[in-house]
């Protein structure tokens, strides 16, 4: 059983992006989007005017996200999975979201980075959050460019 890491969440934290568990290389860095190729960091940092964002050390990235009220998280908490793809996710485990109210309750809206991630958004939104369904980050999702994903991402602030 692989266990996901915790969230990435202030007292002020309004918008949260849920993934659906971290990949292999996230995994071995305990970092989330950890894979060089995953668009996470430079999408993220396009939105909040933080070109560089990507370029940051693990640590200054999560404190300049943070300062921007945005949090970090995952769907799930546990899964058994081989390699890193999402549809190979068996036994899930999904994250104890009410004990999140605790722990950021300025949250409104919650972001979900990619469609398997975003099969929870009616199960969130009916919980009183306002729920966006983000293009995957994820090198696997290689169909839209960089601009697209960002013509979506950009809403995450609206």
């Amino acid at each position: 059983m692989l266990r996901g890491f915790p969230p990435v969440v202030a007292a002020d934290t309004h918008t949260l992006i849920l993934g659906s568990f971290p990949g292999e290389a996230s995994l071995a860095a305990t970092e989330y989007y950890a894979h060089p190729r995953n668009q996470f960091w430079r999408l993220l940092g396009e939105v909040l005017g933080e070109a560089g964002l990507h370029q940051l050390t693990y640590e200054a990235r999560l404190e300049r996200v943070l300062k921007h009220g945005i949090g970090i998280w995952d769907v799930l908490a546990a899964c058994h999975r081989e390699g890193s793809l999402d549809s190979a996710i068996r036994n899930a485990k999904p994250n104890d979201f009410d004990a999140l109210r605790e722990h950021a309750p300025r949250l409104k809206r919650v972001c979900f980075n990619g469609k398997t991630a975003g099969r929870f958004a009616e199960v969130i939104g009916a919980a009183g959050y306002e729920t966006l369904v983000l293009p995957s980050s994820s090198p696997a999702n290689a169909m839209l460019s960089f601009e697209q994903k960002f013509a979506v991402w950009r809403q995450i602030l609206d």
